[in-house]
């Protein structure tokens, strides 16, 4: 087992071996050779290309050689090879790199955070540009054209700077209804798909894939380039409160929808081009597997465990992603608790700190994608954040510090601790002088710098950013939330909703004469309602029929409760619409295995959601949808039994309410 001192003083020769040779390739030709890497050149490959891309700058002259046109981003005049779109990426890269001081190449060493509300706030960013960040998530909520506006100023002033770099934006999941601050961005004009474990409900493939084809369209024409998904992680213990962001409880489940994704958003199998999304797939790995399903974004749930030795399980999920060529994988924050691979207990860090889980990601599956740490993974955790738990926010004034088995490092430390480990870009951490700091102090070698730079600045060429970063704040509109998509977004829903109860085949129903006529409605927009021909009613003494959604309850002291007690306000409405005798339509959303037995009882029809338009819901209801889900995972019977369950073990309650794959359709049999 490496030690934290011996981690540190790694010097990555295996880096230096790779930086060597590529500054060897591009050092074959003269810059700014006219026929360097074109048809028939030893120097390109297939990743480069042939055909004239298109360009647009906004401050870098665009050059002719060779009959050809090129952006001049460092403004010399000349065709300088980064500069070459003929040139293999990994080649222009490696280029790039040995004309980059180390406060230059540190910069590309860090994934800054974009603030502002409404827009962006241009002075945070410019200081942070000023440190030569080049790579940065927006969580920033506003329409598609201000998006693409905004993102364009972005890269016009990244444009500006010495060497014209381009930046590339990510964004975490936006398309879903669950917003979690710090996990999702609410959707706005993005079109609307269930939470993944609804994609997980309906289990097509061909839907997921096409999905992730709209997800990618319409991410590019914002200017997003990269997406912080999907999650490859299983969701084998209940109480885990990301369970929403997977596809389910098992690892196959979950593979074949992290290869369909995958797929989706990056176009294809082959790798990445001007027409991607990179995909950044996580948490790497089994995380699903929490201790007593708590969240290791806070410190007391820094622990994953692997009571029924399944670890082998939550790694299946990722031969997809590597099958599908993903851009980049996302380690764990957890700490794998005395779990051991090949007789070696795995060091106690998180995972973005662990040579054990890094070197399996690299050495055991070849990966050679990007790493991108979780947030905050170099932070401090003071006493006031390690007493922290919800349903307080994780990050406090002292910032994000999840620096799980590494808190007793100085900020360079750490930062030396998880590049030496294998992580290309933290996440979350302005601060690329710890990088410099970390050299300077010799506990990180300048060529594990050089290789981890060259590995993120080849995705961008991939992207074809360094051709053309802008788009088009009028198509992004046009494109946008377009009916197309929406229209798909919404044969998602309606294939994911699960009817879990149907008594007397009291769904469909029917309106009119002989059916319902009047509603009343929980959690539901009257609107909604009205427009299919129902007349709201707010007594449900007065309504033939009652919708309520209910939410997740999040009960008990930890807020890992699965069960309704009584106490909350739409259980309390299903109940009151049951006893006043209407007929009883609950619709529980399933963000995680809920125990449902007391719905039951006060519900006539039971149809659960993973996340549904109030449009879809009704229309559903009114069998002018049918629902087409199975169950992502078991529903448990009672708390008791979730506790006595294994965390890495899928679907092992003893008396399961309902199991996995359980779903009835309209006419009455099982899907």
């Amino acid at each position: 087992m490496t030690t934290t001192s011996t981690r540190l003083r790694r010097i990555g020769t295996t880096g230096l071996a790779c930086a060597t040779v590529m500054a060897t390739l591009v050092a074959t030709a003269p810059a700014g050779s006219a026929d360097r890497g074109g048809p028939g050149s030893s120097h390109g490959t297939s990743h480069g290309r042939q055909a004239q891309p298109h360009l647009e700058s906004r401050s870098a002259d665009i050059i002719r050689v060779g009959g050809l046109r090129f952006r001049d981003l460092d403004g010399n005049g000349r065709l300088t090879p980064y500069e070459d779109w003929r040139l293999d990426p990994a080649d222009r890269a490696a280029d790039l790199v040995s004309r980059l001081d180390l406060e230059q190449k540190a910069g590309q060493l860090v994934h800054g955070s974009l603030t502002g509300s409404g827009t962006y706030d241009r002075d945070a960013f410019g200081a942070l540009l000023d440190k030569h960040v080049t790579t940065y998530i927006s969580r920033l909520s506003a329409d598609a054209a201000t998006l693409a506006s905004e993102h364009d100023d972005l890269q016009a002033a990244a444009e500006a700077e010495e060497f014209g770099i381009p930046l590339k934006l990510s964004t975490d999941p936006r398309s879903g209804f669950s917003v979690t601050a710090g996990q999702t961005v609410a959707s706005g004009d993005f079109s609307a798909f269930p939470d993944a474990i609804g994609v997980g409900a309906a289990d097509s493939t061909g839907l997921t894939r096409a999905m992730g084809e709209v997800i990618r369209s319409e991410y590019r024409a914002v200017g997003f380039t990269e997406a912080l998904s999907p999650q490859a992680d299983i969701a084998t213990e209940p109480r885990w409160t990301r369970i929403n962001g997977t596809f389910g409880s098992t690892g196959e489940l979950a593979k074949r929808h992290v290869g369909a994704y995958v797929e989706g958003l990056q176009g294809g199998d082959d790798g990445l081009d001007d027409d991607s999304v990179s995909t950044v797939v996580k948490h790497w790995a089994g995380y699903g597997a929490q201790v007593d399903g708590y969240d290791s974004h806070y410190y007391y749930g820094r622990f994953a465990a692997f009571p029924g030795d399944n670890f082998a399980e939550h790694l299946t999920p990722y031969e997809a992603a590597f099958d599908a060529g993903a851009g980049g994988i996302m380690p764990t924050y957890s700490i794998l608790q005395n779990l051991t691979i090949d007789g070696k207990q795995v060091e106690q860090v998180g995972a973005g700190h662990s040579e054990d889980m890094l070197g399996l990601l690299r050495d055991g599956y070849g990966f050679d994608g990007v790493v991108t740490s979780d947030w905050g993974i170099t932070g401090d955790c003071p006493q006031a954040c390690k007493d922290n738990r919800p349903p307080s926010f994780f990050v406090g004034p002292w910032g994000a510090g999840m620096s799980w088995g590494v808190e007793d490092l100085t900020r360079a430390e750490r930062f030396a601790s998880a590049i030496n480990a294998g992580v290309d870009i933290v996440g979350g951490d302005d601060h690329p002088e710890y990088v410099v700091q970390a050299v300077n102090d010799g506990i990180l070698s300048e060529a594990r710098v050089d290789e981890a730079a060259t590995r993120v600045l080849a995705q961008k060429f991939e992207l074809g950013l360094f051709e053309d970063p802008y788009v088009d704040p009028e198509r992004a509109d046009r494109v946008v939330g377009n009916r197309a998509h929406a229209r798909l977004g919404e044969v998602v829903q309606a294939r994911s909703l699960t009817l879990l109860e149907n008594s007397g085949r009291t769904l469909p129903l029917t309106v009119g004469k002989r059916g319902a006529r009047t509603v009343y409605l929980y959690g539901v927009a009257p609107e909604a309602a009205q427009k299919l021909g129902l007349r709201v009613v707010d007594d449900p003494a007065d309504a033939d029929v009652a919708v309520v959604r209910l939410a997740d309850p999040r009960g008990g002291e930890d807020l890992t409760g699965l069960d309704f007690t009584g106490t909350e306000e739409d259980y309390q409405a299903l109940v009151a619409a049951h006893e006043a005798g209407a007929t009883t339509i609950a619709s529980p959303q399933l963000s995680r295995p809920l125990i449902l037995g007391n719905v039951l009882e006060n519900a006539d029809a039971v149809l659960a959601n993973y996340g549904v338009s109030d449009d879809v819901l009704l229309r559903t209801v009114l069998g002018k949808a049918a629902p087409g889900g199975e169950l992502p995972f078991e529903l448990p019977s009672s708390m008791a039994e979730v506790e006595a369950q294994l965390e890495d073990v899928p679907d092992d309650t003893a008396n399961p309410l309902f199991e996995a794959g359980f779903g009835l359709s309209y006419r009455g049999d099982r899907h």
